[in-house]
Parts: structure tokens; sequence; C-alpha cells
């Protein structure tokens, strides 16, 4: 499923003028503007996605996505080399079918590109659960399906509990959540939602992290926002089978 980064108005989701043969069908479909993700149990998420194994025509069956699966047969020496490295990291939680597989195909980016995702994943300060609660935050922020997909279990392996993730999937107020979780979502909307973070989010979430600390969290969050952009311009589909775990209007 394609990851949206706009909602878009109901203005434009609605034509006006549809043949009378459709007109029910957009009736049901179209009765209520877009609104936010509801809670769970609501009729917002029991009309979530369902897992499907079909396909656009443009997408490959090896990858699932616009490119076909690198080949380490296909590099030169040096491509050979960084094949292997990015092939060798088994900290990827997508394999080659996803941003990893989809960058080797610009070798030089994918050499450069892997030491700053292992820094900015593994050493940014703030420790794999917190870390895992970025990646979410971040997926929410861009409504990015499969990178949302891909880190919910990771996060609730990593000991974010489901209570909180539902706050972020659903935009719950962030009332009884830990000051730093709360830094973290909180800067999130405010940078992907209005796109202006206030300087008292600010201030809160540099007196918990620090300088060094927030400029990685912050980074982590332009990174994946990036990632967030590859995927849907290569249209990356979800594992075979697998369910959409994130409700997108």
């Amino acid at each position: 499923m394609k990851s949206e980064f706009l909602h878009r108005s109901w203005a434009d989701s609605c034509i006006a003028f549809l043949p009378l043969l459709i007109a029910a069908t957009v009736a049901a479909g179209c009765g209520s503007g877009p609104s936010a993700p509801s809670a769970p149990g609501s009729q917002a998420e029991a009309a979530a996605p369902q897992a499907t194994d079909q396909l656009p025509p443009d997408v490959y069956e090896d990858s699932r996505n616009r490119l076909p699966l690198p080949k380490r047969e296909d590099y030169d020496e040096r491509g050979k080399e960084i094949f292997d490295r990015v092939t060798g990291d088994d900290r990827a939680l997508a394999g080659l079918r996803g941003p990893g597989g989809i960058r080797l195909h610009s070798p030089r980016l994918s050499e450069l590109n892997t030491p700053v995702s292992a820094y900015l994943r593994f050493e940014n300060g703030v420790g794999p659960r917190l870390t895992q609660l970025a990646f979410l935050v971040a997926a929410r922020g861009i409504d990015s399906q499969f990178e949302w997909t891909v880190h919910e279990p990771a996060a609730l392996k990593e000991g974010v509990s489901q209570e909180l993730i539902d706050i972020v999937k659903y935009r719950k107020p962030l009332t009884g959540v830990g000051d730093k979780e709360a830094a973290i979502i909180q800067i999130g909307r405010e940078a992907f939602g209005p796109r202006k973070v206030s300087s008292e989010t600010f201030k809160k979430a540099l007196d918990l992290f620090g300088k060094e600390t927030l400029i990685n969290l912050v980074s982590f969050l332009g990174y994946q926002a990036q990632t967030g952009v590859l995927l849907v311009v290569l249209d990356q589909q979800l594992p075979p089978g697998q369910k959409p775990l994130l409700p997108i209007p």
C-alpha cells in the first residue's frame, strides 16, 4: 500500500456530477469528510485495509516495488562489497524488500547511507525502546504504512506497550505518558503536523535529552521522512499476506 503524506480535502475526494450508476456507491463512501483515526474498536478501525497479495501492474513480484530485487552478480567489485555489507547486516527488518534494497540500486548512496542509518538507529543515545517509539512517531506523522507495519511488532518486542502504540496510532492525548515518551511524540506531532515546534515543546525535549541526543532524535525523524518518500515513489508493498496495521483515512 502506498504511503500518503497529505490528507486530501473533502472537496478533492468527491467529484461532482458522477454518473447515476455509481452515485449510490460514492454517497456510501463519501458520506462524511476525512477525520483523524478513531480509537480502537471504532468504525474507522474496523474499516482498516486488509491484507492482499494482488500487486499493481508495475510492481515486481520479487522486490514488491517498482524496481527488481538487486542481484549481486549485476555489480562491479566495489558494488559487490557494498552489497555484501548491506545484506550481511541482519538488523534490517525488511531485508532487501524495503528501503535497504531500494538504495542498493545506487551503490554509492547505499555505501554513504549505511553508517548514518546505523548511527541514528543504534547509537542515538535513547536506547532501542525509545528508538522504536520514534520509528512509529515518524511513520504516523507521514502515514507510512510500510514503516509502521514493519516496526509495530518490533516496538512491542522492545517493550513499547500496546497502550502507548495506540496513543501514537490513533493520535490520542498524552495523558499519563512518561516525560521522554511524550516529548518524542509531541515533537513528531508538531514537526509533521503544523510544521512548527513550539518553544515549550523544544525546551522540554532539550532538558530531557540534552543537545546531542535531541539532535540525533530529530535527525532520525527526518531520516525516516526521507525513507518514506523513497517508499512512496517506489510503491513498496507490504510482505505477502501481511495485514496493514496503520489506519490511514
